[in-house]
């Protein structure tokens, strides 16, 4: 088998994906699997990898440091060298021709769907309306250009699943999956002193960082000694700062190292990752294992990772979240982040791989069960 992951719109700051992508390309080496992936970057260039090389083509800038490959036939010059039998291709827009050339190249195409752009989008521009009726347009073409398509929970699932039905196409719902050896359960700072929160994610509108931090507000202004740490940068960071004001909120950045990133957050004795409209939460998944409880969302993918032995959740409102914040850290600690690793061990990354490559090879699992955990 060979394939070759096409992953667009890259930027500094692009950690989930990003490390998703990774870890997918490792097992698809580690399992046999010649690969290719190609990736947009400020200049041309390929180098030779124990996974695979990895092609990066001189792509522009779209904002937030992020750049996008405006110019597809050039990933067709380079998926013509290769001669992949499947393309994995993480991008709904520019990248859309390589679905066109994959079917009359006789190449298998999957869709590998990352984010509800219907729910992206409503959150960036606040016309949940006008955002539904635009990325539907744009789902109706998705299902009948590609030869299956991947979600990662059953919240993602709910944009494709009546447009693939009418056309018949497979969908698969396969969870990422975590690195349990990199984020392992650490020891809270906490013994006496202010509650120990912690949030992980971009700071832009869509990833609702501004809920992470109002949740910290509304807890400082209920007179909780607490500190809230914030790791991740992005266009929305000076407004994020001027929203805590006065309450204990420390900006720290992007931070390059998951084993760094790793240790911190196992010092927290609660994780905020409450974006509703997140379609699988990474960020969850790698607070779970490193022993840290999550509260989150009800509503959106993240909430599908969390069970009662591991966090908690609420409607995505500041007062709400702070109620399951205390009620979260007034449970005895060590059972917390017992439940809270071992929920995280559901998630390996090698039952992520199987069946993503049961979907490359067409192996005729049925659709909608893929990799689910036991």
């Amino acid at each position: 088998m060979r394939i070759a992951q096409l992953a667009n719109f890259v930027g500094p700051t692009s950690g989930g994906m990003k490390h998703a992508v990774a870890a997918l390309g490792e097992g698809y080496a580690a399992a046999g699997v010649e690969r290719l992936l190609v990736v947009p970057g400020s200049r041309d260039s390929r180098v030779s990898t124990e996974h695979g090389d990895v092609l990066q083509l001189r792509a522009p800038r779209v904002g937030g440091g992020y750049r996008l490959i405006v110019e597809p036939w050039r990933v067709v010059e380079a998926l013509e060298e290769f001669a992949p039998t499947s393309v994995e291709v993480s991008d709904k827009s520019t990248l859309l021709p390589i679905a066109g050339w994959a079917r009359r190249n006789g190449v298998r195409s999957v869709l590998f769907s990352h984010e509800r752009l219907d729910a992206m989008l409503a959150l960036r521009t606040g016309r949940a309306a006008t955002s539904a009726a635009s990325v539907g347009v744009l789902n109706r073409v998705l299902v009948r250009r590609f030869d299956a398509i991947v979600v990662t929970s059953g919240y993602a699932l709910g944009e494709f699943t009546t447009p693939a039905a009418r056309v018949g196409t497979p969908i698969h719902r396969v969870p990422l999956g975590v690195d349990l050896d990199t984020f392992r359960p650490g020891r809270p700072d906490r013994a006496s002193g202010p509650l120990r929160l912690v949030h992980v994610g971009r700071l832009s509108r869509e990833k609702s960082p501004h809920l992470a931090v109002a949740t910290a507000v509304e807890l400082h202004r209920r007179g909780v000694p607490l500190r809230l740490d914030v790791y991740g940068d992005g266009p929305h960071r000076a407004e994020l700062e001027r929203l805590a004001g006065s309450a204990p909120v420390v900006f720290h950045g992007h931070v390059a190292s998951r084993a760094h990133l790793a240790a911190r957050i196992g010092r927290a004795d609660v994780a905020l990752s409450v974006c509703p409209a997140e379609t699988f939460g990474l960020a969850v998944l790698e607070a779970l294992a490193c022993g840290t409880p999550v509260v989150t969302a009800d509503v959106g993918g993240a909430r599908e990772l969390v069970d009662e032995a591991s966090g908690a959740w609420a409607r995505p409102d500041a007062s709400a979240l702070a109620d399951v914040v205390l009620r979260l850290a007034a449970r005895p600690v060590e059972e917390a982040r017992l439940g809270a690793r071992q929920r995280a061990e559901r998630f390996p990354w090698g039952r992520t791989v199987d069946a993503m490559l049961a979907v490359h090879d067409a192996a005729g699992i049925p659709a909608g069960l893929s990799g689910l955990p036991a």
